[in-house]
């Protein structure tokens, strides 16, 4: 299964791969809780961010939160590998673990309970261009030329452009929670 990728992502390294999965999880889930989902947005493709983001305004509009107490990832396995003309795509199954909330704007629990970390798998879609340009070599901002830290979140600290990850990295495409 490695075999191929390799051959069109020489950098590809499978313990730094689960590694980016599962803060890319992490952060997503944290970004949910905290309200902001811009911290996320250049992880993430643009249906996945607005899957996400109306769930977010959604729960803000019911005066709402949703809470992922002690959330951490279980276990993280690459199921497969497919690679076509234009992108890489990266088949995973997560494990995670959580108190899984929703709370009113008094604190009350609403739905979900904190009692017992629930144990969820999750399917997630990873996808990268096969042409992909060097992460290493781009470190300026498309919108103002600064130099930048992808890595952080993706906003330019100077002129808050958004670090489009999907030319340069792999990216959220898919997430069902099973």
């Amino acid at each position: 299964m490695f075999d191929e990728l390799l051959k069109v992502d020489p950098s590809f390294s499978e313990s730094m791969f689960k590694t980016k999965v599962d803060n890319t999880f992490i952060m997503l889930f944290t970004s949910v809780m905290t309200k902001s989902m811009d911290n996320v947005k250049h992880m993430l493709s643009e249906n996945v961010f607005n899957e996400y983001d109306s769930y977010v305004k959604e729960l803000e509009n019911n005066n709402q939160t949703q809470m992922y107490d002690m959330l951490n990832v279980a276990e993280t396995e690459i199921l497969d590998v497919e690679i076509t003309d234009s992108l890489i795509k990266i088949y995973v199954s997560l494990t995670s673990k959580a108190y899984d909330y929703v709370m009113d704007e008094n604190g009350k629990i609403i739905k979900g309970q904190d009692q017992t970390r629930e144990v969820k798998r999750h399917n997630l879609v990873f996808t990268k261009k096969v042409n992909f340009k060097n992460h290493k070599d781009v470190r300026k901002c498309p919108g103002c030329g600064a130099s930048i830290d992808a890595n952080l979140s993706g906003k330019c600290e100077y002129c808050d452009t958004i670090y489009n990850a999907v030319d340069y990295d792999y990216i959220l495409t898919d997430i069902k929670t099973m």
